[in-house]
């Protein structure tokens, strides 16, 4: 795989390829082998990645039941926005599940099993 070096010289832009990452280390050292592509999939539709051969790897399947936990509070907050009550404020609900599903996906990209803020732990009690 090759990276590429984008440098602004002379007002012009230039673009170097480069056989590893500016970092030094390649692309197998930073994600570890694992299915980064699958498991943020798993956030945006959490059943994809159970249709493919990714279903048997651990980081993917980690982060389905995040993705899952996610989707279950997602409908839980819906429902809860039509009460009267509550509907002026659901944005709030719904803000911070947007926040919860970019903090998802970023722990996704970084090769990393860290639990969503408040609702992660219950993807613990969920067995695929």
């Amino acid at each position: 795989m090759f990276w590429y070096n984008i440098y602004l010289k002379d007002n012009l832009i230039y673009m170097q390829e480069t056989p590893q990452n500016p970092s030094g280390a390649s692309h197998q050292e930073q994600g570890k082998g694992k299915n980064i592509g699958m498991a943020v999939i798993a956030y945006i539709l959490f059943f994809i990645p159970l249709l493919t051969d990714a279903k048997n790897d651990p980081f993917v399947k980690y982060h389905v039941k995040q993705g899952l936990v996610l989707f279950i509070t997602s409908l839980i907050a819906m429902a809860i926005s039509w009460l009267p009550m509550v509907y002026m404020f659901s944005w709030v609900l719904h803000v911070g599940l947007f926040v919860l599903f970019i903090i998802g996906v970023m722990n996704a990209i970084g090769g990393k099993e860290n639990p969503l803020p408040l609702i992660g732990h219950l993807a613990d009690k969920i067995h695929i």
